[in-house]
């Protein structure tokens, strides 16, 4: 297993699109994925999952990944989450 923790930089949070292609990618991956935000840890191939953390613009949030091609899975959900969407 692995972990790394990003700060969200998209000035309005990471709303519905940007959970939709972050669960889209997540869900390629054929290994588990959490994402945690103030304490809470959900599944990050779940969209409503994803949108009960509530992150916000700025937030620390990390990124646990275990298995098969997890460092892989890491390089491109980390992009996601530290890109600026609209």
């Amino acid at each position: 297993m692995i972990s790394k923790t990003f700060t969200i930089i998209n000035p309005t949070g990471f709303h519905v699109r940007p959970t939709k292609a972050f669960v889209q990618a997540a869900s390629g991956y054929p290994c588990k994925i959490s994402v945690i935000n103030k304490g809470k840890k959900v599944n990050g191939k779940s969209s409503l999952s994803m949108l009960t953390l509530g992150i916000a613009s700025q937030d620390e949030v990390t990124l646990e990944i275990d298995g098969e091609r997890e460092a892989e899975a890491m390089e491109h959900l980390g992009k996601l989450l530290t890109q600026i969407h609209e």
